[in-house]
């Protein structure tokens, strides 16, 4: 189902002349190597741009669209007309003097296939530099002195002849189109994807751009030992998949990755979407309301709004003159590293239009009350997973598996997995300090998945006040008590909050005795008409709670005892802000 939702979304970008048409690819370019008729090497240039990489700018390879790359193993395979030094000059870094003369002859080989019949200046050049050029001369070479230690390292090079690129010529890119159509190295099979009759490819292109696997790439589709062979079938030869195919579906991953825009990063999953009909409107949208939370500049935030209400509600919408249908087929794909291979996390297909009501219904789930100098109009992805980690901590990566986990639940509208609820617990006990998004958190997680020790008369946006659920009023009780601290001790550094709000929520009958006697002590600081206030609250939550405290709280309860504080810590403040 990927290989099928990626090829055909390749056909529907080449139909647009959005990307490469097949035998042809992006390449990342750093120098080109110019030749004079002769075949001499007359001058190297480099040929990088200024890119923004993060917070800085700075001078990198620029992608150029040439002959499609080969898939290297661990053999010799040249490329046409684009190499790294040992292929195209025969001379590296690695000490293999050998090999690299090796792939230099396998190089030149397939260049004097392809073009001796060619009746090109351009052609004629690159030929007469294969048969001129001697690998020993690269050393003293006054052309490749000022950047021969940069050109070994391993980037690409490409040929230039007479002002223009060799790989532009128009003979030669026929001739180049007529050798990738016509080859046939593999056996004919059925191929897995089209169904059709054809040679298929032993060992697909690699796929780029995915966090933490190889610079070079890696494979989605690989066999690598006999355990994962059947039939006698060697590689990719286990899953047929024709030429055109395995091109199609990894140029179109490729493109996909290409554009960091919407290229997003959760755990060690990278995480990419398109729709089928192709265009970026929808990535923007889906990129807004579900990822970022930041509204592209192309829109306002109005109309952004306004286009989610009608794409749920199950109407088209049109925005800055482009159609966004509900109903258009969305696919969201989840890759991890492994090794040289890549996992898939997990793949989701829905209409566009469901995937924004499961993600509505979860920002519904997550609405509560926040304090009035929260910047989050909503809690974006990458907030609520940061909620599970230590902030002071030099990684600031969530759990791997939780990220996906919980991305899947969102966009599925199933249960939360329990290791979100368990990463918010281990940081509350850690830190002692429930924040919006972690208060959230418990609310979406409980609604989600219910339990009977958290009723939904606790898991309201703001306070409950006629909640009877004992727990939640002994969360109120704990966050009047540290008000009345706070009052009768003006700049205090640490409260009650930071020495008995773990053992509070568990074992309430050994810690609220204590606390309301310190309580006690406390208003007594107090002038009259504060100490009224405070003395009314304790006795209105005191009658929710009857005459004996619960020796212990399980997680469920905890939970409710977590959102009792908050919802009552928030009250106090919008009274303060009131008035």
């Amino acid at each position: 189902m990927i290989l099928q939702a990626l090829t055909e979304y390749y056909q529907t970008l080449a139909n647009q002349g959005e990307i490469s048409p097949p035998g042809w690819g992006e390449v990342k370019v750093a120098y080109a190597l110019c030749i004079k008729a002769d075949g001499s090497l007359e001058q190297v240039i480099s040929i990088q741009t200024q890119q923004q990489m993060g917070n800085k700018t700075v001078l990198a390879p620029q992608l150029i669209k040439l002959p499609a790359p080969v898939k290297r193993a661990s053999g010799i395979a040249a490329n046409f007309l684009c190499d790294n030094s040992s292929y195209l000059l025969g001379v590296d870094n690695k000490g293999k003097p050998q090999r690299a003369l090796n792939c230099f002859e396998a190089c030149k080989k397939l260049h004097e296939k392809l073009l001796e019949q060619i009746d090109s200046p351009a052609a004629r050049a690159t030929l007469a530099f294969f048969q001129n050029w001697h690998p020993e001369q690269a050393a003293t070479h006054s052309a490749l002195a000022h950047c021969l230690d940069e050109i070994q390292s391993g980037v690409n090079l490409v040929f230039r002849f007479d002002g223009i690129y060799v790989h532009q010529d128009p003979l030669i890119q026929k001739a180049w189109d007529t050798y990738y159509q016509t080859a046939k190295d593999g056996p004919s099979m059925v191929c897995l994807v089209t169904g059709k009759q054809g040679p298929v490819e032993s060992i697909h292109p690699s796929i780029k751009n995915v966090y933490g696997a190889q610079t070079s790439g890696a494979a989605l589709v690989s066999f690598n030992a006999p355990a994962f062979c059947s039939y006698g079938k060697e590689q990719n030869l286990n899953a047929p998949t024709s030429k055109y195919a395995a091109f199609a579906y990894t140029t179109a991953l490729n493109h996909l990755l290409s554009n960091r825009k919407y290229v997003y990063r959760m755990g060690d999953a990278t995480v990419v979407c398109w729709a089928k009909c192709g265009g970026n409107i929808y990535q923007d949208l889906m990129a807004w309301f579900t990822f970022e939370q930041t509204e592209p500049s192309n829109y306002t935030l109005n109309e952004l709004k306004e286009a989610l209400k009608n794409l749920c509600a199950g109407n088209v919408v049109e925005l800055n003159d482009e159609q966004l249908d509900p109903n258009m087929e969305f696919y969201i794909l989840g890759l991890s590293p492994n090794a040289a291979r890549l996992s898939v996390r997990f793949f989701l297909r829905d209409s566009f239009g469901s995937f924004l009501q499961n993600v509505r219904a979860h920002q519904k789930r997550l609405e509560i009350i926040r304090p009035f100098n929260d910047k989050f109009d909503m809690i974006p992805l990458w907030k609520l997973l940061s909620e599970t980690v230590n902030q002071n901590s030099r990684d600031k990566t969530p759990a791997p598996n939780m990220s996906g986990e919980v991305l899947r639940s969102i966009l599925t509208n199933t249960r939360y997995p329990a290791s979100l609820l368990n990463g918010v617990v281990l940081r509350l006990r850690a830190e002692h300090t429930i924040t919006a998004g972690k208060a959230a958190i418990l609310k979406a997680y409980y609604l989600k998945n219910p339990h009977p020790d958290v009723p939904k008369e606790v898991l309201t946006v703001s306070l409950n006040p006629n909640s009877s659920n004992l727990p939640y009023n002994l969360g109120r009780l704990f966050s009047v008590l540290e008000a009345i601290q706070i009052a009768s001790n003006p700049g205090i550094n640490a409260t009650i909050k930071d020495k008995y709000f773990n053992s509070a929520s568990a074992t309430p009958a050994m810690v609220f005795p204590v606390l309301l006697n310190l309580a006690q002590k406390h208003l007594k600081k107090l002038d009259p008409s504060l100490r009224s206030y405070y003395d009314r609250q304790i006795v209105t939550i005191l009658s929710n709670l009857g005459e004996n405290y619960p020796a212990h709280l399980n997680l469920p309860q905890q939970g409710s005892f977590q959102l009792g504080y908050y919802h009552q810590t928030q009250e106090a403040f919008k009274k303060k802000e009131e008035k």
